[in-house]
């Protein structure tokens, strides 16, 4: 079995509205589902991806209104790698972040930044046989476009304390002593590890878990080879869109695996992803509810009128 790259990544923010105009107008990326946090279904939890809701493209957020901003350390995922096609593509987004203010870090092959709470992120310019997996926006050339992700850094005290759990347990191929990559038949995606001593501290800003992609299945016996390696992992659970597991790796790092369907489609037609705030069947009930508390948001892509 092999796990088939990064499935979604997920973080925090203290301001939905803010969230959606930077990664769903500045990055251009689709909002493919608008719902709420399961766990918590007073606050939203926002999907971004690309055109069809790919796994692997796929960053969420739960909103937290006025959370503190939080920092990353030892046992937390610290920055979001995407993949660019070309030196060209950071040229455009230098640029395009510039002219938003966004200050960037631009080396060869590579230009990194932090959205507007402090989450890491990078553009990597990426040679790789996986599909691209772009998102349509009016601005923004597909060739230049964010093409899903590569993989994510995360910090420990001890980059071995990890090893033998995602060597032998999850089956991630190891490079060196800091860095493994899991790659199934159509995905791969890398897991980083850099090392500080300081704690970290959950909030805006911040990654709340790294998903992996399963086979629909393979899916309960990943539990088993999670649970036989030592992790403690959560029964499988049913979040409509695909079906999850829960566990800490030995670093810290809270991990999911996630099924790769039955997708955003469940709910709504592709060509509508994101428009609605859509709720699971347990959840519809509270349709009126919910839709009180929560507040309004921007649309990130409105359409154009038809002269």
């Amino acid at each position: 079995m092999r796990l088939e790259g990064i499935h979604h990544i997920t973080a925090i923010t203290a301001d939905a509205p803010g969230n959606v105009d930077f990664y769903g107008r500045v990055l251009g990326l689709r909002m493919v589902k608008k719902t709420v946090n399961q766990d918590d279904p007073t606050v939203y939890h926002l999907f971004y991806a690309d055109e069809k809701g790919s796994p692997g493209s796929d960053i969420t957020f739960f909103e937290y209104p006025g959370a503190r901003r939080g920092q990353a350390g030892a046992g937390m995922v610290h920055r979001v790698v995407w993949r660019a096609a070309s030196e060209t593509a950071l040229d455009f987004w230098q640029q395009r972040l510039g002219a938003e203010r966004v200050e960037v870090e631009r080396k060869p092959g590579r230009l990194r930044f932090d959205d507007p709470e402090g989450l890491g992120l990078e553009l990597a310019v990426i040679q790789t046989d996986d599909e691209p997996l772009v998102s349509n926006h009016p601005d923004i050339p597909a060739e230049l476009a964010f093409q899903g992700f590569d993989g994510v850094r995360a910090y420990t005290r001890n980059p071995l304390a990890s090893r033998s759990f995602l060597v032998e347990s999850l089956n991630f191929d190891a490079a060196g002593d800091s860095e493994y990559e899991a790659r199934g038949e159509r995905r791969g995606s890398f897991y980083a590890f850099d090392t500080v001593d300081r704690p970290g501290t959950g909030g805006a800003g911040t990654v709340h878990h790294v998903a992996w992609a399963s086979r629909m299945d393979e899916h309960e016996a990943w539990r088993e080879r999670a649970a036989t390696g030592g992790a403690t992992p959560t029964p499988v659970i049913d979040r409509f869109y695909f079906k999850s597991i829960y566990f800490r790796e030995p670093s810290g790092v809270l991990f999911e695996i996630a099924t790769n369907g039955p997708g955003f489609t469940s709910d709504e037609p592709l060509e509508s992803l994101g428009e609605r705030l859509s709720l699971p069947p347990d959840f519809e009930q509270y349709r009126e509810e919910v839709e009180r508390t929560l507040g309004p948001l921007p649309n990130p892509r409105p359409k154009t009128p038809v002269s």
